[in-house]
């Protein structure tokens, strides 16, 4: 018996299974990346990957815990805009403000900012997905306060072994709309 051991093994040790969390995990925000003519992995669906049915529902909670942790990075970075200098680096203004008073408050203001991108550093183990996080995906959920992703159960089956399989996507970009018929007049 599990008695309160939770998540599914997936027929894997726990090293195994963790980098299989993070690989799917980091996939679903690279997906979101600017694609090439000569990329061959290119994702057909930009915020969707497909895989079996009990790693994403294992998934969904990493990748929503990566775009919360994301939002309040953004909010620490913009309440350190104020301070912030537009001087570049090297310059006499820049040193200026370096030694000021400015720099010492932007960097307070900063430092929760860092802090979430070393957290979603260590969730994803990708840099590109991170920078990906955090700039297209968690800009998009700032008025959404959860349920970032979706899980769509597919009809058709793998074909080795016949398992589950299910698609994990973003909320909001391939919404489906409901459209409201017209009521009919009787006039």
């Amino acid at each position: 018996m599990r008695h309160l051991r939770k998540g599914r093994v997936l027929g894997r040790n726990s090293s195994h299974r963790k980098a299989l969390f993070r690989n799917l995990a980091s996939a679903i925000f690279l997906t979101e990346r600017e694609t090439t003519d000569l990329d061959s992995n290119a994702p057909k669906v930009p915020g969707r990957i497909i895989t079996t049915l009990e790693k994403a529902k294992e998934i969904r909670p990493i990748v929503e815990k990566c775009i919360t942790v994301a939002k309040k990075g953004l909010i620490a970075e913009a309440e350190a805009a104020p301070f912030a200098t537009q001087a570049e680096r090297g310059t006499e203004a820049w040193k200026a403000w370096r030694s000021s008073e400015q720099w010492q408050k932007w960097c307070q203001a900063r430092s929760a900012a860092v802090t979430a991108r070393r957290r979603a550093l260590v969730m994803l183990g990708d840099k590109q997905a991170v920078r990906l996080l955090f700039e297209k995906v968690a800009p998009r959920f700032t008025e959404r306060k959860g349920g970032y992703t979706r899980i769509l159960r597919l009809a058709k089956t793998r074909i080795g072994d016949s398992g589950t399989r299910a698609m994990l996507e973003f909320v909001g970009k391939n919404d489906r709309v409901s459209r409201k018929a017209a009521k009919p007049s009787f006039e």
